[in-house]
């Protein structure tokens, strides 16, 4: 079940009714405690880190499928319910302020798990490059909000954070997991859940690779050689004509990263910021004092503009199809289900349900999560 899903969440605001947020608390819970007798605490991981599962399991305590709230509600029903559970598994930051207080968390949490201090420092670093790998190497207009880190005592450990588009008014939820890659800044994600397609400035593809070492090489040059470049590449977006022949690639309008870049006292403190410390790679750019995704667009358009090796401007929401569309509207959308990923959304929704059969939740709340389920499942799903 590895697979990148996709799904339109538009933003609802509000807060889920007292009454409501019992009823999920206890189907979270159960559910919960059910997966980690029956998958192990590992298992529950590999499937939090599923969209697809995640999404089930969401419409399953109750929240609507296709509501931005169905992450922020759904991760502090989980968090509240591996408290109580207390199976060696903890669920640190969440929405807004509560994002910030992270790193706090992870150490609070790392010694209820008695986890080294080791240990908890890695968990910070992984929590810190996850926010800014999907905050500011893929710059795809959707701005962080929400951020989650859920973690095991076996060292296992998922990422789970939201941006949102205020324009569009539609949010956008990265997964992301140990088992994907080695390196949390370069195609780390086991899901990215969205159904805006936009062209973004994507500096964690493993396309961008060549343009990843070119800026790490320009932060470890004197910042007013960048400046220099800076303004060369402005001008070249300008449609100025320079020495250093034509770009690899049109520079098209439509596309948001080809933008100037605004020479300031900001940028200049950054570059002098950055060459004191002399970055190794991209994972020590990140932890320069003040460098966002300004700077790295800036230096993301040197590096295509008078260098030529261009960054990725490849979307990571893959699924040409959506597998969210047909698993979770009912009968699919206008009665055709989509061909793609069928075995895929019965096999979550059957496990689901299977789950919540074995639970200790009582008739009035299993019946409520199976009709939840319902809602969600293709017409010839059977429940076991």
């Amino acid at each position: 079940m590895e697979l990148t899903g996709v799904a339109d969440l538009p933003l609802h605001w509000g807060h889920v009714p007292p009454w409501l947020a019992k009823i999920m608390r206890r189907l979270a819970k159960e559910i919960l405690e059910v997966a980690i007798l029956e998958l192990g605490r590992e298992g529950l991981l590999r499937r939090l880190a599923n969209p697809l599962w995640f999404q089930a399991l969401n419409n399953a305590i109750g929240m609507d499928w296709d509501s931005s709230g169905s992450t922020t509600v759904t991760t502090a029903m989980i968090k509240e319910a591996l408290l109580e559970i207390n199976a060696g598994l903890r669920l640190a930051g969440g929405k807004g302020l509560l994002s910030r207080k992270t790193p706090e968390e992870i150490r609070k949490y790392g010694e209820e798990l008695g986890l080294s201090s080791r240990r908890v420092e890695e968990l910070t670093r992984i929590s810190k490059l996850s926010a800014k790998t999907d905050n500011a190497l893929l710059q795809d207009g959707f701005n962080l909000y929400h951020h989650t880190i859920l973690f095991s005592e076996d060292g296992y450990w998922v990422v789970i954070q939201q941006g949102m588009n205020t324009e569009s008014r539609y949010a956008r939820r990265y997964h992301i997991a140990w088992y994907v890659s080695p390196d949390v800044t370069l195609d780390p994600h086991s899901g990215v859940v969205s159904d805006i397609k936009v062209m973004p400035l994507n500096l964690a593809s493993i396309k961008s690779l060549s343009a990843r070492r070119l800026i790490v090489d320009l932060l470890n040059e004197k910042p007013k050689k960048i400046l220099q470049d800076v303004a060369r590449a402005n001008a070249i977006l300008k449609g100025q004509r320079t020495l250093f022949g034509s770009p690899p690639r049109p520079i098209l309008r439509d596309i948001p990263y080809y933008k100037p870049v605004r020479l300031n006292n900001r940028l200049l403190t950054v570059l002098k910021n950055a060459y004191e410390i002399k970055p190794k790679d991209m994972e020590e750019v990140l932890t320069v004092k003040d460098l966002g995704p300004e700077v790295l667009r800036a230096l993301s358009l040197i590096s295509e503009l008078i260098y030529r090796e261009p960054p990725s401007l490849e979307d990571p929401v893959t699924t040409p199809y959506s597998p969210f569309k047909y698993a979770f509207a009912i009968g699919g959308k206008d009665g055709i289900p989509y061909p793609v990923k069928k075995e895929v959304a019965e096999a979550v929704i059957k496990e689901l349900a299977e789950l919540i059969k074995n639970s200790k939740l009582g008739s009035k709340e299993r019946l409520l999560a199976f009709r939840a389920l319902r809602k969600l499942a293709p017409k010839d799903v059977s429940y076991v």
